[in-house]
């Protein structure tokens, strides 16, 4: 009993990472219809600066924090290239963030190398309910559940956020009452970076990050994104910590080997559900 509460725990921790990630596209897609395949590359690129940051001497805090607003940068420049352009349709502008994506690659490589990078978190673990846990598994979860209340304050309270919302429901009556549309898209890529970011700085501790590891990143972030149908940020972390757990107790009990395969296929299953149910709906209204 004590092992699978450990592997709950343990998964919740791995689950909010990806949750994260999801959020970030989410926030992203919502407002400008594009799906950021570059998602993944901001947590990596977060995660390996505050690492070279920290063996500078640099304290924790400061390091991630760093990270973090150089991702939202990152973020910011994706979203120039992206749909800076007007008329750049969101095909196109996914086509734009995959290339950018491959190009991190390299970026990442030249500057970092090839070699896995991590630095110290929490240190010690912690005793819950008789299971023994990483205390920063604890950690990603204590941080990861107040980002997604304040950015649902966010956007259901603020001008700015009911903003990007209304470009995200009606991008022409948005425009009509004077939301700069474009830029609110650039914002919501800015917030994407910093939401992967914050991914990258929280799992690196516990997970080793590489230049490639956005794959896995972006798989399961987008894996948790979709059960939300790319629009509900409260949807996708419910998916991303039951996509951690998954895998979690998967590994716990069977082997590591199929964890991203997991992510692929929750993702299919989801997704050929959807188009099912709207197929369904055109048959009914026809």
């Amino acid at each position: 009993m004590s092992d699978l509460l450990g592997y709950l725990l343990t998964g919740l921790g791995i689950g909010a990472g990806f949750a994260l990630v999801g959020s970030g596209m989410v926030v992203i897609y919502r407002v400008t219809r594009v799906v950021n395949l570059a998602q993944g590359a901001f947590a990596v690129v977060a995660a390996m600066l505050a690492s070279t940051l920290l063996a500078t001497g640099l304290p924790h805090g400061l390091a991630e924090l760093t990270g973090v607003l150089v991702a939202a940068g990152a973020g910011l420049v994706v979203g120039v290239v992206a749909i800076g352009r007007p008329g750049t349709d969101p095909g196109t502008a996914l086509i734009i963030t995959l290339g950018l994506g491959v190009l991190a690659y390299a970026v990442e490589v030249t500057v970092w190398g090839d070699q896995p990078r991590s630095y110290a978190g929490l240190p010690g673990a912690t005793t819950v309910g008789g299971a023994r846990v990483q205390t920063h598994y604890l950690l990603i979860v204590a941080v990861t559940l107040p980002v997604f209340a304040v950015l649902t304050a966010f956007f259901r309270r603020t001008d700015l956020g009911k903003a990007l919302t209304a470009c995200a429901q009606n991008p022409y009556a948005a425009r009509v009452v004077g939301i700069d549309v474009r830029r609110m898209g650039l914002l919501a890529f800015a917030l994407g970076g910093a939401l992967g970011g914050l991914a990258g700085v929280l799992v690196t501790p516990v997970q080793q990050v590489t230049f490639d590891s956005d794959v896995t990143l972006i798989v399961n972030g987008f894996a948790a994104a979709v059960l939300g149908g790319l629009t509900r940020p409260a949807v996708a972390l419910a998916g991303g910590l039951l996509l951690g757990v998954a895998q979690t107790l998967i590994a716990g009990y069977g082997g590591g080997a199929f964890q991203l395969e997991i992510a692929l296929l929750v993702m299919l299953t989801v997704m050929v559900g959807q188009a099912l149910r709207a197929g369904s709906v055109r048959e009914a209204v026809r």
